[in-house]
């Protein structure tokens, strides 16, 4: 199949040829692990854990600081909740580069998310610091929430005991007497010696850089990359 209307060499068309065979297996074989995770059996049972918010929109003191149920945080029974925990609060004192990135992209797509989920983004800093920290991102369609005063990342294995944070994504769904159950959750460690890939799929940034010549290299993302 021609990519291009391009002259291009046959070489060049002959390992193109090979590499677009390739991504098809490699389609086919994200489709198996999608259908693999949609089979998983009913997960664990979770607390109806509580939750401090305040609209990052609002200036400090505009609003008081409310607090929500996990369960409330669906909108139907039937849609599944996907929550991002944010690498921010107790040992870790300043907002994680990569995670502020993914957030970016969160808040950018948060109208479609809607369309089929539930979506919360989740952090241990307090409520104040997370609306200085999203005023200054611009994150206007993603629901930021604390939960700085309960277990919530550690029972999730997004925090340790000394409170270190771990990027994490964590899916649940609501039971039909109301009670919330965890389905999935998954960190960027997969292996000893993976443990910076495991969350890829939802960055992007990393498949526009894996389309050049130079991949993505050992780049990291920043909080500011200046003028």
């Amino acid at each position: 199949m021609d990519q291009t209307r391009l002259n291009e060499s046959g070489e060049y068309a002959g390992r193109r040829e090979a590499l677009r065979l390739a991504e098809i297996e490699l389609m086919r074989h994200r489709e198996h692990v999608a259908s693999l995770r949609r089979d998983l059996p009913a997960g664990a049972p979770v607390d109806d854990f509580v939750f401090e918010e305040g609209p990052s929109r609002l200036e400090d003191g505009d609003t008081p600081v409310t607090t929500v149920r996990l369960s409330q945080l669906f909108t139907s029974r039937e849609r599944p909740l996907v929550i991002y925990h944010l690498m921010y609060g107790k040992a870790q004192t300043s907002p994680c580069p990569m995670c502020t990135m993914w957030v970016d992209g969160f808040n950018g797509v948060g109208h479609h998310l809607a369309q089929n989920v539930d979506f919360a983004v989740v952090a241990a800093a307090d409520v104040a610091t997370l609306r200085l920290h999203a005023r200054a991102r611009g994150w206007d369609r993603v629901r930021l929430l604390s939960c700085a005063d309960s277990t919530f990342n550690f029972d999730l294995g997004a925090e340790d005991a000394a409170g270190n944070q771990d990027s994490t994504v964590s899916v649940f769904t609501l039971d039909p007497d109301g009670s919330p159950r965890h389905f999935y959750s998954t960190h960027p460690t997969m292996a000893d010696d993976i443990n910076q890939r495991g969350i890829d799929l939802l960055a992007p940034v990393w498949h526009v850089l894996d389309l050049t010549p130079q991949g993505r290299g050992d780049w990291y993302a920043s909080l500011d990359y200046g003028a």
